[in-house]
């Protein structure tokens, strides 16, 4: 049976709807844009508690939410008798794999780097997270598009998402850093990821909870933000940055 003009045009919309505004604002950022550099004070956290001999204490402790978000979803993807009826296609599993690997790991890295807060320790942070960014979009892809283009586009996306940061990197250590490619990574998936939710169906019964997603970390980035402040407004008993660990934690988990 060949495939119809109307099947065409539908496959051609959703991935128009999927892939080509993120293309734009990213073809826009590296091409207006000028480098973008890391800001001098990113490091200076609110939290600079010493506890157990632990420098920055709180950031380091709440970084632990990602390692028990991430395991649990391995943890999950590792029972057979659980992951009956749960993906229409068995490519699907793999990009679910990739992200919650991305996000156990992003409990190290971002221990690690809170630890002792520098560029260099910021690469082991970021990469693990470039990997959850990548594979959440693929997962979007694989029940909004086709389950074989998110499969397909994974490892791609993946090495995108690895080479950013070690551009970014890269650039810093020459002196002239930039952040384009890195920005790209983190927020391309989420402005396309919301076009597929409000254009795109999907066979799933249970896609509204990625709003939840979007929510926990709208607020994270929020808290991100805030840090001295909401520290400050907390008598120092918990940060801006503390939080936005456990809201971004909570938004993989939800």
């Amino acid at each position: 049976m060949g495939v119809t003009e109307n099947q065409l045009n539908t496959s051609y919309w959703r991935i128009s709807v999927s892939l080509l505004p993120g293309v734009l604002l990213a073809g826009w950022l590296m091409l207006v844009s000028g480098p973008i550099a890391q800001p001098p004070g990113y490091h200076l956290f609110a939290d600079q508690r010493i506890v157990l001999h632990i420098p920055h204490f709180g950031d380091v402790l709440s970084s632990l939410a990602f390692i028990v978000v991430g395991g649990w979803g391995l943890w999950f993807l590792s029972r057979p008798q659980l992951l009956a009826g749960t993906f229409l296609n068995s490519l699907e599993r793999r990009n679910y794999w990739w992200l919650f690997t991305g996000v156990f790991l992003t409990g190290f890295g971002s221990g690690w780097y809170h630890f002792s807060p520098d560029n260099y320790s910021l690469v082991w942070d970021r990469l693990p997270m470039s990997l959850a960014f990548m594979s959440v979009f693929a997962v979007m892809l694989s029940e909004r598009v086709n389950p074989a283009l998110g499969f397909s586009l994974l490892r791609p996306m993946l090495a995108v998402g690895v080479a950013s940061v070690l551009w970014w990197i890269w650039t810093e250590h020459a002196g002239h850093g930039d952040l384009r490619l890195y920005l790209i990574v983190q927020f391309y998936p989420m402005i396309s990821m919301v076009l597929m939710l409000l254009l795109l169906p999907t066979p799933y019964t249970h896609s509204k909870y990625y709003w939840g997603l979007f929510y926990f970390y709208i607020v994270a980035k929020i808290a991100e933000i805030l840090d001295h402040q909401i520290y400050e407004l907390t008598g120092s008993i918990i940060s801006g940055h503390n939080l936005k660990h456990l809201f971004a934690a909570m938004a993989v988990a939800w």
